[in-house]
């Protein structure tokens, strides 16, 4: 079998048991959920059953005794606070020798259909039996209901307790049953952000479908010849470059070379400030670095190098690129003014410094996961690559100290979070919490910091839900933005399920859950 035959089956396998492998709860994740018992005596039941107390062990004042016949059942009434996965357990006895089969339903609707329930050795041998179902926010009614003409076996108690979620794995499957790759959107940005955290989630469970549904996108608008019809005129259209390398790297296929290198050979004229930091826009915004722009082309850059051997020119590019653009954009407070313009043109810019006047928040995290991507793809050797760590440092730093004390999360406008009109977003949130987590973990920063990544991972969690349909809601996501004054940035739309807030939410998700 040749090798990428196999890694595909090996990969296939591994989707399967991931389908049946519980997910462990993360060691930054909230307290295990408390357990609430629900006796069968206090529940309704079906005529021809009883509440008996003839055979010794149960819970309660008693047990129900359901009658021989098929249809006969035990209901619970169960209240829950939000929405959300629950791990059902019946307590139950059967002294006879034939298998007691029930459907499981929930809200009317079946989760476990003839579900067995074997000899337990004897009516006071009482054991359990677990099914796990989405339970809505407020009443939920879960009814085992026999299948066989014995009835149920003896039914004591049901246990729910609400299940770890896998909010990676939720996020993904809520976006692809929400959007097929044809209606995702067009080649932009935000989709790519979106896709490669959708990507990093394949990596961990190799579920197919989630890189299949990447590959059906890209090949929207990549032939089979390689061909992409893009001019790359700025660095927003470079950041979905990243999709071509990774499938490259998954596929082999070379037609993602050829697409990803229209990207590589377009910067070798894209024009660049006088101290080479490439514009924001070719033939718009021309003159200006903003904080964005960084993540939108330096990772992919770093990557297309060490996936097609071009490293030598991408691993200085990129370090010199993050480092042009700290020059002018990091502060004192270790911040980064959203944007710079060179030519001092832009009713924003400072007529002396030509900076923008105010620390938006996505800005700074775009900045600090570019870091972070590049020193993982850049040789521990490279020059300047203590330049940019110290860069990193101080920006973390500056992150630590406008932390939002009572939710962990951070202000729309970084700094001004006193103001009464500030609020905490989404996104960005997420980006510092990862920037953070990895710096830690790679030893590029104190210890100390990981307390900050906790509370941030703590606070962005506080923002997704479950709802009645079992989707995820992801909410407080500033819309994409352009640089402004402190009330522009303040008044900018506040959206769920935004891709800029799933997609940062992904990437920080898979660093913080293992």
């Amino acid at each position: 079998m040749p090798a990428q035959t196999l890694r595909r089956a090996l990969a296939t396998l591994l989707s399967l048991s991931v389908l049946i492998t519980p997910s462990l709860p993360s060691a930054d994740a909230s307290p295990a959920a408390a357990t609430t018992r629900y006796e069968a005596e206090l529940a309704t039941y079906s005529a021809g059953s009883s509440v008996d107390t003839n055979h010794t062990g149960f819970s309660g004042t008693g047990f129900v005794n359901t009658g021989n016949a098929v249809g006969s059942y035990v209901q619970w009434t169960v209240n829950r606070s939000q929405a959300g996965p629950a791990t059902l357990v019946f307590g139950h006895a059967n002294g006879t020798s034939a298998i007691r089969s029930v459907d499981i339903t929930v809200n009317g609707i079946v989760v476990a259909k003839g579900v067995p329930y074997p000899s337990t050795g004897g009516w006071t041998l009482w054991k359990t039996r677990v099914t796990t179902a989405n339970l809505r926010a407020g009443s939920n009614t879960v009814r085992a209901t026999a299948t066989t003409v014995d009835g149920t076996a003896n039914l004591d108690y049901l246990d729910v307790t609400a299940a770890a979620t896998d909010w990676s794995k939720a996020m993904v499957d809520s976006t692809m049953a929400r959007y097929t790759p044809t209606s995702l959107g067009g080649w932009s940005y935000p989709v790519g952000l979106y896709l490669y955290g959708q990507y990093l989630v394949y990596q961990r469970t190799h579920e197919a479908k989630y890189l299949t549904y990447i590959k059906s996108w890209v090949d929207r608008f990549v032939d089979a010849s390689g061909n992409i019809n893009n001019s790359f005129n700025d660095l927003d259209s470079m950041l979905s470059g990243r999709l071509l390398v990774l499938l490259h790297h998954e596929t082999g296929d070379n037609r993602y070379k050829v697409a990803a290198g229209k990207i590589r050979t377009r910067l070798n004229a894209y024009p660049r400030t006088t101290d080479g930091g490439f514009w924001h826009a070719a033939t718009y915004r021309q003159h200006q670095l903003w904080g964005d722009g960084v993540f939108m082309v330096d990772p992919f850059l770093a990557e297309y190098g060490r996936e097609f051997g071009d490293s030598t020119y991408t691993s200085r590019e990129t370090v010199d690129q993050l480092l042009t653009y700290a020059k002018h954009l990091q502060q004192s407070n270790g911040l980064l003014r959203h944007a710079y313009d060179e030519a001092r043109a832009q009713t924003w810019a400072d007529p002396t410094t030509g900076l923008a006047p105010e620390v938006w928040c996505r800005a700074e995290g775009w900045y600090g996961m570019a870091v972070i991507d590049v020193l993982e793809a850049v040789p521990a050797n490279q020059p300047r690559r203590a330049d940019l760590i110290a860069v990193l440092r101080k920006l973390v730093a500056g992150y630590a100290r406008y932390q939002d004390p009572k939710t962990g999360r951070w202000f729309q406008v970084v700094d001004e979070g006193s103001r009464t009109d500030n609020w905490t977003e989404t996104s960005c949130s997420s980006m510092y919490t990862f920037t953070i987590s990895r710096a830690v973990q790679r030893g590029y920063i104190d210890p100390s910091y990981k307390t900050t990544a906790t509370r941030g991972y703590q606070g962005v969690l506080a923002t997704i839900s479950l709802g009645n349909d079992s989707r995820t809601y992801l909410n407080d996501i500033s819309v994409g933005t352009n640089v402004g004054n402190y009330q522009y940035y303040i008044d900018r739309a506040r959206a769920t399920n935004d891709l800029h807030g799933l997609g940062a939410f992904l990437i920080m998700n898979e660093q913080l859950r293992s």
